[in-house]
C-alpha cells in the first residue's frame, strides 16, 4: 500500500465539465426565476457543490427549486455527456502509476458519475469500490463528509490523503477533513486573479495549472 491516498474530484479536474453543469443550471435559473445571472455569478453561488447543497444554498437566497427543476438540469447534463466529454490532458499518466493508491470523491450522484467515468473511459482505474459520491453522505462539499468517507473506506488516515480539487467548496471540504489539498486550476474558468486570491486565502500552497505539475508533486510524496 502506498503511503498516500490521492482523492480526485471529477468535474473541473478529471474532465473540464464543471463549467457545463454550472452553465446548464444558470440557464434554467434565469429562465424560471427571472434572474439575470452571468456565469461568474452562477459559479459563485453553485460552483463545485452537489445539487443537494446547491438546492439548500439557493433556498437561502430565496430561490426555491423543485424536483422538476433538478430533473431538467440533469437531463441537460446527460445530453451534453452523450455528445462526449474528454479527459484532462496527461491525467491518465497519473492514473496508470502502479504505486499510487487513488479514488474519486465527487459532488455528483452515483448514476451520473458512472456515466461520466464511462464517457472518458477510466473504468479500469476506478471500479465501484473506488468511487464515492454525494448521495452517500448527509452533507456535500464544502463539508468534509465525502472525503472522510473515502479515506475511511480506502483504509487511510486523513493526514495521509491528498485531495485534488478545482472549486473553493471542494478545497474547503478537503481542508476541513484534515487533508493536504492541491488546487488544480487547469480550467480557464478557475484562472481569474480573484479566484486565485481566494485559493491563497484558504491557505493552500500547492496551485497547479497542468497534470504534469500534479504528477511530479504526487510522485515526490
Amino acid at each position: 500500500m502506498s503511503k498516500k491516498l490521492i482523492i480526485w474530484d471529477f468535474d473541473g479536474v478529471i474532465s473540464d465539465t464543471e463549467k457545463l453543469w454550472v452553465e446548464n443550471r444558470r440557464i434554467l435559473l434565469n429562465q424560471k426565476f427571472g434572474l439575470n445571472w452571468d456565469f461568474e455569478t452562477a459559479n459563485h453561488y453553485i460552483g463545485g457543490k452537489s445539487d443537494k447543497t446547491k438546492k439548500l444554498d439557493l433556498k437561502k437566497l430565496g430561490i426555491v427549486t423543485d424536483e422538476a427543476f433538478w430533473k431538467q438540469s440533469l437531463d441537460m447534463d446527460y445530453a451534453l455527456m452523450r455528445q462526449g466529454i474528454e479527459l484532462m490532458p496527461d491525467i491518465e499518466k497519473i492514473f496508470a502509476e502502479k504505486g499510487i493508491e487513488q479514488c474519486i470523491a465527487t459532488g455528483g450522484t452515483r448514476d451520473k458519475t458512472a456515466v461520466k467515468i464511462k464517457s472518458v473511459g477510466i473504468e479500469k482505474y476506478f471500479p465501484d469500490n473506488k468511487i464515492f459520491t454525494a448521495d452517500q453522505v448527509e452533507h456535500g462539499k464544502p463539508e468534509p463528509d465525502i472525503f472522510l468517507l473515502a479515506a475511511k473506506t480506502m483504509g487511510y488516515k486523513p493526514k495521509d490523503c491528498i485531495v485534488i480539487e478545482d472549486s473553493l467548496a471542494g478545497m474547503t471540504a478537503g481542508l476541513r477533513a484534515g487533508m493536504e489539498v492541491i488546487a488544480f486550476v487547469g480550467c480557464e474558468m478557475n484562472q481569474s486573479e480573484a479566484n486565485l486570491q481566494k485559493i491563497k486565502e484558504l491557505g493552500i500552497k500547492h496551485i497547479f495549472y497542468n497534470m504534469t505539475e500534479v504528477r511530479n508533486f504526487v510522485l515526490d510524496k
